[in-house]
This record gives C-alpha cells, structure tokens and sequence, in this order.
C-alpha cells in the first residue's frame, strides 16, 4: 500500500474510531449503570438503541450536507454535537436524561461514520478502495478489541460516568486531525446545491438499483446481528457466564480478533475469487458458523469457550464481507457518493437497531434469544448474497 493510502487510512480510521469507541467503552459499564441509576437492563439497553436511531436517521442528511458543503464542515458539525453530547452523558441524573444524551450522541457520531465512506469514493475505486476501507477498519477493529478493557480500567476505579469524559479527549484529537491533516477531497468546483427533489431523485435511483439494495442489506444485516451481539452481550458473558468486567472485555476482544484479521486479506481475496465469488463464499461461511452455534447451545452444550471460538470464527468472514460489501455499493453511483453513503448507511443502522431492540425486548437471561437472532441475519446475509449481487470483475489496484 502506498503512503497516501495509508496516510488516509490512518487519518480516517481515527476519526470514525470516536462512534466505536462510544458505544464498546461502554459495554463493560451497562450492568453497574443500570444499579446505580436504578433502572432495569431493558431500560439501561435503551441508551444504545437511542444512540443508534439518531445515527441512523441523522446520516439522510450528512451525506447531501457533505455533497453541498464539502466533506470537512459537516465533520467539525457532528464533532462538536458529539462533544457536548457527550459531556451531558457524564452528568446525566437519571436513565432518562442519559438516552436523551446518547441519542445526541447518535446525531454527532453519524457525520465522522458516514462522511469517510464518501471521501474513499472521492479518490478511490475497485481494489484500491476496498485497500483502503480495509485499513480503515483496522483502525477501527481496535475499538472492540481495546475499548471495552480500556473501558473496564477506567470504570472500575472511576465510574461509569468517566468513560464519556474520556471519549470527550477522543473528539478533540478528532477535531484537530480533521483540522490541520484531513484534506478536503470535494472541491467546491464539484459541489452540489442541496435540492430536496434532487436527493429523493438520487434516493430513487438508488432504491431501484437492486445491487445496491442487495449489498447494502449483506452488510445491514451483519451489523444487524453484531448490535444484537452488543445490546446483549454484556450481560449474557458478565450476569449469565459470570465473567467480571475485564474477563468480559478480553472475550470480547477475541470475538472481534476475527474480523480484524480477514478484513486485511479483503482487497487481495477480491482480485483473487472476484467480488461476487467473495462476497457470496463469506456469507455462506458466516452462516454456517452462526447456525452452528445456535444449535449447539439449543442442544445444550454450550459453554463461554465455544461461544468465544464460534464467535472468531463467524466474523472471519464477516471481516470480508464489510469491507467489500460497503465499497461494491458505492461502485456505481460515484456522481452521488455521499447520497449513496448517507442511504445505505441509514438502512443498514435502521435494520441493525430495530434488530438490536428486538433482541433487548425479548432477552431472557440466556444466551438463546441473541444467538437466534444472529442466526437469522447471518442466513440472511446468504440469501440476498444468491439473489442480488450480480457478477462484477473488479478493477486492479
């Protein structure tokens, strides 16, 4: 990879790790919030589905924001929502004001998530960007690898409170790299004037194209069944398993090991099989291993150990299919980049997070519910895979 690819892959990584970092900081505290707040565990889940549904609506308009006004002033825009969102995390006084404030959180957290998928586009195509978004992800594969441990150091001799003073710090190192090092990839000459009957045109072609639809939803519904993983799994390792909070931050570092690895081999693997061959091969393999797992544990021999190894095992592939899903999607609509971001991103945040409620709703204690649920999007990541994603050769990088 080239110094520019990485300098970009560094600069962007970084940037979007603050969403990440918000939401896997956080896991460890989930149980102990929901005593000290003196709340219930559906009720203390909610402050990520709050997060979630702003992120998700709040991306319909970073994406045109950022095709009329370039991609940097929409970035220092979400930041500074999410600073200050953020810092009424810290003192909020009840469970009621802290979803207030993690829905804020959402609304700050979408521009820094959204935004870099339309700067890639900007300079990228074909393997080069799947490179690209690659690297990109492992950067951000350290949140849930380190976020949580580094989560569990601080809460347990600070509180829970001081996670969301530290992802404050994580915002200004944001703010001055988007600042003094990210270079504005939309020069106004190619900027677009924000028309309503424009963006919904552009929404319209994009909700006729089913490619675009199909590897949106592949990469919808992984996400779907990784926030049913985050929405539970605090408290299916840590009340059900009985891990305390570092035993469960290392378990969920070594689920996350998985896709950190493959999502490196995504841009070689694309020129070596193909993006269809890749994307339709990654999502039988994560199927397999998520239906798998569900049966062992509704047979009952399932332990901590076989969840942890399925687990690293499913998101191998799910370290191909990100990577190359997100790109594919953008391949064709490079005239509207960031319309094509902003909607993809918003339907696949849409899925996961009403997935994610679902699965909150019906949590039982064990670890049943959410294994099904992973099942489910993992066969139906298979599904539209067959269905949907037409044959394409990529470009070389």
């Amino acid at each position: 990879m080239n110094r520019d690819l990485i300098k970009m892959a560094l600069i962007l990584g970084l940037m979007a790790l603050i969403g990440p970092f918000a939401i896997d900081m956080y896991l460890p505290a989930l149980p102990r919030l929901a005593d000290d707040l003196g709340t219930t565990e559906t009720a203390s889940q909610m402050t990520l589905t709050s997060y979630f549904i702003a992120f998700a609506v709040a991306q319909l308009f970073y994406g045109p924001a950022s095709d009329m006004f370039g991609r940097k002033k929409p970035i220092y825009a979400g930041l500074a929502v999410f600073a200050l969102a953020s810092l009424g995390c810290a003192f909020a006084p009840d469970i009621s004001w802290l979803i207030a404030f993690r829905f804020f959180q959402g609304l700050g957290a979408a521009g820094v998530m959204s935004i870099p998928r339309a700067i890639i586009r900007d300079r990228y195509t074909g393997a080069e960007a799947t490179r690209l978004m690659s690297t990109i992800m492992l950067v951000i594969s350290v949140s849930p690898m380190l976020a949580p441990l580094a989560g569990s150091i601080i809460i347990v001799p600070f509180g829970w409170r001081a996670v969301f003073i530290a992802v404050v710090l994580a915002t200004i190192v944001s703010v001055l790299l988007t600042m003094f090092v990210l270079p504005e990839t939309l020069p106004p000459e190619e900027r677009v004037p924000f028309k309503l009957g424009e963006m919904l045109h552009a929404f319209g072609i994009l909700l006729r194209d089913v490619n675009f639809i199909g590897l949106t939803f592949i990469g919808g519904l992984g996400m779907a069944a990784f926030f049913t993983f985050l929405g539970s799994a605090s408290f299916v390792y840590m009340d059900f398993f009985g891990l305390d909070p570092t035993q469960f931050s290392i378990a969920f570092a070594a689920g996350a090991a998985g896709f950190f690895i493959a999502s490196q081999f995504a841009a070689n693997a694309m020129r070596w099989f193909g993006p269809t061959n890749l994307i339709r091969g990654a999502t039988l393999g994560y199927a397999a291993f998520m239906l798998a797992l569900l049966a062992i544990f509704l047979a009952g021999l399932g332990n901590i150990w076989i969840m942890i190894i399925m687990l690293v095992l499913a998101n191998i592939f799910m370290g191909f299919i990100m990577p190359s899903s997100m790109v594919l999607s953008l391949e064709e609509h490079g005239h509207i980049a960031g319309a094509a971001a902003s909607l993809g991103g918003t339907l696949q945040m849409v899925l996961g997070t009403i997935t994610m409620a679902v699965g909150s709703a019906v949590y039982n204690g064990t670890p049943l519910p959410m294994l099904i649920i992973m099942a489910i999007c993992a066969s139906g990541t298979l599904v539209l895979a067959l269905l949907t994603v037409k044959n394409r050769i990529v470009a070389a990088a």
